[in-house]
């Protein structure tokens, strides 16, 4: 069974049919207190490299090759983040819990398509 993974801003009210609420920012968000945020997993590991966050922040308009860059580096980390993804494919619902302003650009979205492909 493949879970349904959702995308949605920290800013929002959790909520009981968000299943699995997965923070997917290096950086916790600003004003935002953790136990109001009600995150059940800090994934760091699936979030950019400080480099490549620092260099796509530096010049936003290189999203198509922040997102080959972004993908490659996950490729790359695939023994570390498979125990994660392992535990992941055990709920039906997961939300991934961002800071993004825009959730359909950034690496937020990015790691979304990633997960439904590899979950």
């Amino acid at each position: 069974m493949n879970p349904e993974i959702r995308l949605k801003r920290i800013y929002d009210e959790p909520s009981p049919d968000d299943g699995l609420r997965v923070f997917v920012d290096r950086l916790w968000a600003r004003g935002v207190t953790k136990d109001a945020a009600a995150i059940d997993i800090w994934a760091k590991e699936l979030t950019p490299s400080n480099e490549l966050r620092k260099w796509f922040h530096e010049d936003v308009s290189r999203q198509v090759e922040f997102e080959q860059r972004y993908l490659d580096e996950l490729d790359e980390r695939v023994a570390e983040i498979a125990p994660l993804l392992a535990s992941l494919r055990e709920h039906s619902t997961i939300t991934l819990v961002t800071a993004t302003k825009d959730l359909r650009a950034g690496h937020s979205a990015i790691l979304l398509r990633f997960l439904r492909q590899r979950l």
